[in-house]
């Protein structure tokens, strides 16, 4: 029996895990939610790997690092139980993807979220940074290499 069969999609995998993120929404407020319970030696085993996977190079690092920097910055133990947990997440989904498809895992890269950011946007929001704190600040394109 595939995994496809019991999970028909990565989400109802993570879910049956008890590792899809909380939602609590009353009145129209957003408020922090506890992820649900599930299957602990799952939930166990791959916050372990996670924590080997974030010590590794690569996207799964990367984007734990943009977790962590989210939820509250480095010296924050909060913020990095959290990320870890998104992290979780994240190979729960690599796993279905990879017992549903057969194929192998092919990493995105450490450099994948950088790639994702629209140059123009982050012009943009850098700008309005330095000038929030005090700087005058004008711009010139570079000169392309002849």
């Amino acid at each position: 029996m595939a995994v496809a069969d019991c999970f028909p999609t990565d989400a109802h995998f993570a879910s049956w895990i008890g590792l899809c993120p909380g939602n609590h929404e009353s009145a129209g407020k957003h408020r922090s939610g506890a992820r649900r319970k599930g299957n602990p030696q799952l939930q166990h085993v791959l916050v372990e790997c996670s924590w080997a996977a974030v010590r590794t190079p690569g996207y799964l690092q990367s984007l734990y690092r943009w977790h962590v920097r989210k939820f509250g910055g480095p010296r924050s133990p909060h913020a990095k139980n959290k990320a870890i947990v998104a992290i979780a997440h994240k190979l729960a989904i690599i796993v279905w993807h990879i017992l549903a498809t057969g194929r192998p895992y092919r990493d995105l890269g450490t450099d994948y979220l950088d790639r994702r950011i629209d140059p123009a946007k982050e012009t943009r929001r850098l700008l309005a940074r330095l000038q929030a704190l005090g700087h005058q600040v004008t711009i010139e394109p570079t000169q392309p290499a002849a």
